[in-house]
């Protein structure tokens, strides 16, 4: 498929693009783009190849340990949309206070996990609120909640973390409580994502990694599917790491999973 303005299918028209052009930008800002790397230099050499491409970028435990706020809010100046994936989970307090540091930093999602239960997760909105109500120039995150890791397997989740049931069982009632505590939606895998709109209805987002381009390695993630079939189940965003990052052509690939997400 190519991104040509001027020209467009049935489907750019049934999304509300005049162009193929259009339809592509609105897809890569549904593609979050994993940044695992170690340092600041590495991330900006790799950021360097995806000039163009309007995709979210997704700003982990490692690069943020090293690199720190001064990275994101590089990334903020240069038009970025931003997910900072800390993955907070500690008593209300300490997480209120996080989460009004993060929002001084102009990030558009962070996350919390879920298992912190209902007041913790009530305690990230406080804070998110705090710093909007001390800086009326930043503008409210989304704020979601990790339900289970991608790499759990039910076997993992029943026997080694002591949680009964499915796996998306446990998802669905997690994805219920962040709801309840005033969160914008969860993390969790696209396997499970139509349930979770079943319950949490189609405005609350569901972000899902665990993504794999068709005829790719699945690594360690444990419950997978591909772009195309991700968007299908409904999924908000896609977060895509190494398929991109460890590619050859790093834009090709991110230019090609866009495209597989396109094709539904």
């Amino acid at each position: 498929m190519s991104f040509i303005t001027g020209t467009y299918t049935r489907n750019d028209v049934k999304r509300g693009c005049r162009t193929v052009n259009e339809a592509f930008q609105q897809m890569a800002g549904r593609l979050m783009v994993a940044l695992d790397y170690p340092d600041a230099q590495q991330a900006e050499q790799f950021i360097r190849q995806l000039e163009g491409i309007p995709c979210y970028i997704k700003v982990g435990m490692q690069l943020f340990y090293s690199a720190g706020p001064a990275f994101v809010k590089q990334l903020k100046s240069r038009g970025y949309s931003v997910f900072l994936d800390l993955k907070m989970h500690d008593i209300p307090n300490t997480v209120r206070g996080g989460a009004e540091s993060i929002t001084r930093l102009g990030v558009d999602m962070f996350n919390v996990h879920a298992a912190g239960g209902r007041s913790m997760m009530s305690a990230a909105r406080a804070g998110a609120e705090a710093a909007i109500s001390a800086d009326s120039s930043l503008a409210m995150p989304l704020i979601i909640a990790v339900t289970q890791l991608t790499s759990t397997d039910q076997t993992t989740m029943n026997t080694e973390l002591g949680i009964p049931g499915t796996v998306q069982d446990t998802v669905v009632r997690y994805a219920q409580l962040t709801r309840e505590a005033g969160l914008d939606g969860v993390v969790a895998s696209p396997l499970e994502v139509p349930a979770i709109r079943a319950v949490c209805g189609s405005d609350f987002k569901t972000i899902t990694p665990g993504i794999r381009p068709a005829g790719s390695a699945t690594g360690d993630q444990s419950r997978v599917l591909t772009p195309g079939q991700a968007i299908v189940q409904g999924s908000s965003h896609i977060v895509v790491g190494r398929p991109i990052t460890a590619a050859p052509d790093p834009r090709a690939a991110a230019k090609h999973i866009i495209e597989e997400m396109l094709q539904v």
